[in-house]
């Protein structure tokens, strides 16, 4: 059996970042699933209930044309918001758990693959389905599946039209990080060997001033009499 290698820690965590740029990305793309979610589900949601409250209110009576806009307003929101976050939460996920599968497999197998697409779909089908049983789990990860293969190689498709694959970017990313990385500790490494020859250095020239002060001292000092100035003095 052939030992896969273990995953990067650029997967987790880098060194600057408290997360990766993978998981950027797949916060990211969960965002914006979830706001294309809601305008797909809250949108039509938000017609479909105005129309219909305006239908089903005709024999109503109102104040005045007013109260009658800003009921139909409420009950058209009212839709958009409850219709809106059933496609928003439900898309957000199933974007969340396609993304991490495929990124988990290109990071673990270090290179892009028309199969992780495929096994990402499958896996994400089979948990959207697996409330209905074996039976529905088993139908989810075929949908899924076959989802994911004209996702999976539209995006191959696309990668190889721009002559670079994402990974092969992250890749490179990576090790020009690292190379920066190598360099700041090469430099930190030159300082901390020149730093004790530096200290050296300056504690000398402190001492050969102290030395200077001191002798400047001594000579401003007043000078003692001499003995022949004592005897003339007696």
């Amino acid at each position: 059996m052939e030992a896969r290698p273990p995953a990067p820690r650029s997967f987790l965590c880098s060194e600057r970042q408290r997360t990766s740029k993978e998981l950027q990305d797949i916060y990211k793309a969960a965002i914006s699933a979830g706001i294309i979610g809601w305008a797909y589900g809250g949108i039509p949601a938000f017609i479909h209930a105005k129309q219909r409250y305006i239908e089903q209110s005709q024999a109503e009576v109102y104040h005045n044309q007013l109260d009658a806009v800003q009921s139909a307003h409420r009950a058209a929101t009212r839709g958009f918001i409850r219709y809106g976050w059933r496609w928003s939460w439900r898309t957000a996920m199933f974007v969340t758990i396609f993304n991490t599968v495929n990124t988990g497999l290109n990071v673990y197998r270090n290179k892009n693959a028309l199969s992780h697409f495929v096994i990402a779909g499958a896996v994400t089908g089979s948990l959207f389905r697996i409330n209905l049983g074996l039976h529905g789990l088993v139908a989810g990860g075929i949908i899924g599946a076959l989802l994911g293969t004209p996702i999976g190689s539209l995006l191959m498709a696309l990668q190889m039209y721009c002559g670079e694959t994402v990974q092969e970017r992250k890749q490179k990313d990576r090790k020009a990080f690292q190379e920066l990385k190598l360099e700041e500790r090469k430099a930190r490494l030159q300082f901390t060997e020149l730093l004790p020859e530096e200290i050296e250095s300056n504690l000398q020239k402190d001492q050969s001033k102290d030395d200077a002060q001191k002798i400047e001292a001594l000579l401003n000092l007043p000078r003692n009499p001499s003995s022949t100035d004592k005897q003339d003095k007696d």
